[in-house]
């Protein structure tokens, strides 16, 4: 009589740790790794406990800008295309409406803010906003403070804010500060 247990065929898998590890460098070489882009921003120190650190605005320092779930742009309650918005954000910052700046070249509306110090840019977007229209919008704020910061540069010191020295920047950035309210729409 036979022996009641059957033989059954062995497979040989001494090579099957090399083909998962070629498999492995396969998928890692040609997989495609998103490159995000993010948003340079220094954030405000945290309030100190048991001190109310709201500070109140006025409204006329106040430049609204509002994007909704279909992208669509609205500033002061209008809409506009995004490449209208770096020109409203300099004319806003730089209006000089209190007439306490002497290096702002605005119009002193009365509509726009007291001055470049005073002058805040709030940012309110929908939940279902696309992320590559806000940083759209995050792009023309920053190039409206650039180009402000750079026309203040060429005047004050002759120079392009990339030959300014860390002092000179930062009296660059005191004259110009980029102060930017976001929240989300409710």
């Amino acid at each position: 009589m036979k022996n009641s247990r059957h033989s059954m065929p062995q497979v040989n898998a001494g090579s099957m740790a090399d083909i998962a590890f070629l498999l492995l460098i396969f998928f890692l070489v040609t997989a495609m790794i998103p490159k995000d882009k993010g948003i340079n921003r220094k954030l405000p120190a945290p309030c100190p406990p048991g001190e109310i650190c709201d500070i109140k605005i006025n409204k006329r320092n106040m430049l609204e800008v509002r994007v909704n779930s279909n992208n669509e742009l609205f500033v002061e309650n209008k809409v506009i295309v995004i490449e209208e918005l770096k020109a409203i954000a300099k004319e806003f910052v730089d209006n000089n409406g209190d007439k306490t700046c002497d290096y702002c070249h605005g119009l002193n509306s009365e509509k726009f803010s007291d001055n470049p110090k005073e002058a805040v840019i709030s940012i309110q977007n929908d939940k279902r906003t696309s992320y590559a229209f806000y940083i759209e919008i995050q792009d023309e704020l920053t190039k409206a403070y650039y180009e402000l910061r750079s026309d203040y540069a060429k005047t004050i010191y002759n120079k392009s804010v990339n030959e300014l020295t860390k002092y000179e920047l930062s009296e660059v950035k005191k004259a110009y500060p980029f102060l930017l309210s976001e929240a989300e729409l409710k």
